[in-house]
């Protein structure tokens, strides 16, 4: 299923994307939202599913129609850093023995065509795009005889912007860089897990006005998704409704020759993830 939220900031309901990839079905009628409880409730799942498939689940006006982000109240969100053979190639770092994790707070979190905001004094806003995993069932301390792909309900495209004075060159780590206002446009969708066949054998791309900048495969990640969950379970609890943003790949403007591409105001981000959806924002000053 791609599930989704639709409406104003704040006023979000839930819905459900038809498999014609165009028609929208209010789910408001059988869930309150789509969040870490439904996620977590197999039998709510499933009665969606069975909604869907007797054509039991009322269209929805699409027209003028926001698409917020399609998880309420995400618990946290996780970032791998320099996860991606080629990106770590690009940025002169050494390949990571282990992952590298930083946070970006829920609140940066905002939906897949809204503002992203460059922030006041900023000169080296910067894009990545990423697959982003969300968990649907309580993770700690996961085995090596466990599957990781059991704790998983889906995946989603995610862009982290990252601020690279900030986060570098500002001293302490990297959440400087990280956590400014709308830095984690998340969605459209929220993908089932069902329908990813192979959480490493993803396309993904990335533009900045019409020019290509990222075209990259999960199948380059240093630490495919399952290894990420499991890592991440060792060191923290994870909860349904959390997120996992599992790195970028080659094509950032950190990784560039001088002077290097930054993001302004104006300037038009759009990306994809293969069946994941795409994305576009306009920058703005903040």
């Amino acid at each position: 299923m791609k599930l989704l939220r639709v409406g104003t900031a704040g006023a979000e309901r839930p819905a459900l994307l038809d498999p014609d990839g165009t028609t929208l079905r209010d789910l408001s009628g059988l869930v309150a939202d789509v969040d870490g409880p439904l996620l977590a409730d197999a039998a709510a799942l499933d009665r969606i599913r069975a909604a869907a498939g007797a054509g039991e689940l009322p269209v929805l006006d699409a027209a003028g129609l926001r698409i917020g982000p399609p998880l309420a109240r995400v618990g946290k969100v996780v970032c791998i850093g320099l996860n991606y053979h080629d990106h770590a190639t690009e940025t002169g770092a050494a390949t990571p023995a282990e992952p590298v994790v930083f946070f970006k707070a829920a609140d940066t979190v905002v939906g897949a065509y809204d503002t992203v905001l460059v922030p006041r004094g900023s000169r080296k806003t910067d894009w990545e795009v990423e697959l982003a995993v969300v968990v649907g069932r309580t993770a700690r301390y996961i085995g090596d005889d466990e599957d990781p792909m059991a704790y998983v309900a889906g995946y989603a495209v995610a862009h982290d912007v990252s601020e690279r004075e900030f986060q570098i060159e500002r001293g302490g780590t990297w959440d400087k860089g990280k956590n400014c206002e709308t830095f984690n446009p998340l969605g459209p969708w929220l993908v089932t897990a069902d329908e990813v066949q192979d959480p490493q054998a993803l396309s993904l791309k990335l533009w900045v006005n019409g020019e290509l900048k990222q075209h990259g495969t999960t199948a380059d990640q240093i630490f495919p998704v399952a290894e990420v969950v499991r890592y991440v379970s060792r060191f923290m609890t994870l909860y349904p409704g959390d997120v996992i943003n599992t790195g970028t790949p080659a094509g950032v403007a950190l990784g560039q020759p001088e002077p290097k591409p930054y993001l302004k105001a104006g300037d038009v981000v759009e990306l994809e993830i293969e069946g994941l959806g795409r994305q576009r924002q306009e920058l703005k000053d903040a």
